[in-house]
C-alpha cells in the first residue's frame, strides 16, 4: 500500500500509484488542528476521487478532545480508514508531544486510540516506530496496548524516532511486534525495491507492506510487486515510452488539481525522481527546474524520447 508523505501524497499521486494496483493509499499527514479551520490547504489535503478508495486519512495529534472535534469535522469526507501517527520524527512535531514522542507513554498512546476507537465511524489504525532510541525499544508493548484498544491494524516503521530514516531497519523488532498481536500488522522502512519488499515479508511474517520512497518517480513498483507476490515472476521495468506517458499524466493531474502555476512548481521535484537513474539528464532537469509554463514542461519531458535514441 502507499504511505503517507508529506508533500507528496496528494490525489494526483495517488491516483498515478492506483493505475499500476496500489490497494489502499493514505492522505498527507494532516494536523488535527488544521481541521478545524478546514482551509483551502486541508481541504486540498482531503479532496479524493471514486478512483481513490479505499483511503485512510492519517491525522496528527495529541490531545483527545482536539481528535474528536477533528472527526467530528470530518463527516461528509468520503474515507475508509483513520490512521494515528506516532511515528513523525521531525523535531518541530515531536517537541509538540506529538508523531513519535507518543511512543514514550505505550499506556497513554493506547487510552487515546481507545477513545479515537470510540468516536470513529470507520476502522482506526495507528503507525509507530520501533522506539524512541536504541534504549528504548518499545514497539511490542505499544502493539499491545493499541490492540487492547481496539484498532483494527498497526504500521510499524523498523527504526526508531533518533534513527529518523537513516541506518538500518530492524526486522526482528518488526517479527517481535507481529509476534506479540492477532491484528495484521504492516510494515514500513526501506520497501524501496521488490527484493527488499520480499525480505521485509520473508523475515518479519508481516500481514503487508507500505511502501512510501520506494514509489517516488515509481508507481510501477506496485504493478511489480503484486506481480512478484502472486507467482514469483519479475515485471519488464517499463522503457521510455511509458516513463514519459506516466510523467505526462501525473502532470496533467496536477495542473488539473492545483491549476497551471502551482502543478509546474510541484512536479519538478517529481522529474527528478522519474528521471533517477538514467544518464545525462543534469542538462534536461536543470531545464525542467526553469520551466513556469505547461507547455514548456511538457517539451522538456518529451526531450526524453529524443534523449534516449
Amino acid at each position: 500500500m502507499l504511505a503517507p508523505m508529506a508533500g507528496v501524497s496528494d490525489l494526483p499521486f495517488r491516483l498515478i500509484t492506483r493505475s499500476f494496483g496500489a490497494p489502499l493509499a493514505f492522505t498527507e499527514m494532516v494536523d488535527v488542528s488544521g481541521l478545524y479551520q478546514m482551509d483551502k490547504r486541508t481541504r486540498h489535503m482531503l479532496s479524493s476521487d471514486p478512483y481513490d478508495r479505499p483511503l485512510g486519512i492519517q491525522l496528527l495529534g495529541n490531545n483527545a478532545e482536539h481528535i474528536v472535534k477533528a472527526l467530528r469535522s470530518l463527516e461528509g469526507h468520503e474515507f475508509d480508514l483513520i490512521d494515528l501517527n506516532a511515528a513523525c520524527p521531525t523535531p518541530k512535531i515531536t517537541r509538540k508531544g506529538k508523531g513519535a514522542a507518543l511512543l514514550k507513554d505505550p499506556r497513554a498512546l493506547g487510552d487515546l486510540l481507545r477513545v479515537i476507537v470510540e468516536h470513529s465511524t470507520v476502522p482506526v489504525t495507528v503507525k509507530v516506530r520501533a522506539g524512541w532510541d536504541q534504549d528504548s525499544i518499545n514497539a511490542p508493548d505499544i502493539a499491545r496496548y493499541a490492540e487492547d484498544a481496539g484498532i483494527s491494524a498497526l504500521f510499524i516503521h523498523g527504526r526508531t524516532r533518533m534513527q529518523g530514516y537513516s541506518g538500518t531497519v530492524d526486522y526482528r523488532v518488526i517479527r517481535e511486534v507481529k509476534d506479540a498481536v492477532k491484528m495484521p500488522v504492516i510494515a514500513s522502512g526501506d520497501n524501496i525495491s521488490i527484493p527488499l519488499i520480499g525480505k521485509m515479508f520473508d523475515e518479519t511474517g508481516c500481514d503487508g507492506v507500505a511502501v512510501a520512497r520506494g514509489a517516488l518517480g515509481n508507481p510501477w513498483i506496485f504493478r511489480e510487486a503484486i506481480q512478484f507476490l502472486r507467482d514469483g515472476t519479475k515485471c519488464a521495468r517499463p522503457d521510455i515510452n511509458e516513463r514519459v506517458t506516466v510523467m505526462k499524466a501525473h502532470l496533467d493531474l496536477l495542473f488539473r488539481h492545483y491549476g497551471e502555476k502551482r502543478g509546474v512548481g510541484i512536479f519538478h521535484k517529481f522529474f527528478i525522481w522519474y528521471t533517477r537513474g538514467l544518464p545525462g539528464m543534469k542538462p534536461l532537469r536543470d531545464r525542467a527546474f526553469r520551466t513556469g509554463s505547461a507547455d514548456e514542461l511538457i517539451d522538456v519531458i518529451e526531450e526524453l524520447w529524443t534523449s534516449r535514441e
